[in-house]
């Protein structure tokens, strides 16, 4: 295997988190919590900017790593749950209350994929497919997130 192929799938599992055999995502999710406090410290347009990017880079890492892998999705590649989770918490502080609701609200539209997290995934394929239905559930996670402290006066 050559370097570029050993890079690609150490990135796509996010340091190999995504071999864990027990709820990859999960773990894979928590993994961008670094990357959510340092966006944290960064002006809004920034924190767009850099997260774009990231989700840009994701995605030719997940259709690199699915071709790899030979296998459509492969549940081990996590870089698509670093992004969503990026997107979950984006403009919004970072607490221990964002942070705790934002990763069960991701997780929980991640795993059950309602509309239109499931469409996305249908309609786009490889790296697009894996990692868009990801960004979609961060997009409606935030959304929802900031109803929740808009009507609870919460942060």
């Amino acid at each position: 295997m050559k370097l570029k192929q050993k890079v690609v799938i150490f990135l796509a599992t996010g340091c190999f988190i995504g071999k864990i055999p027990i709820a990859p995502g999960t773990f894979g999710s928590a993994l961008g919590l670094p990357l959510c406090f340092l966006l944290s410290g960064t002006d809004f347009l920034i924190a767009i900017l850099l997260t774009t990017l990231f989700i840009v880079f994701s995605i030719w890492i997940a259709q690199n790593a699915e071709k790899l892998f030979q296998t459509k999705d492969p549940g081990c590649i996590v870089i698509d749950e670093i992004a969503g989770f990026m997107v979950t918490l984006m403009g919004l502080p970072f607490n221990i209350t964002s942070i705790f609701m934002g990763f069960i609200i991701f997780r929980f539209l991640d795993i059950l994929k309602p509309f239109p997290i499931r469409f996305v995934e249908k309609r786009f394929s490889g790296g697009r497919g894996i990692v868009l239905d990801d960004v979609t559930a961060g997009i409606m996670g935030n959304f929802i997130l900031r109803i929740i402290f808009h009507y609870t006066g919460t942060i």
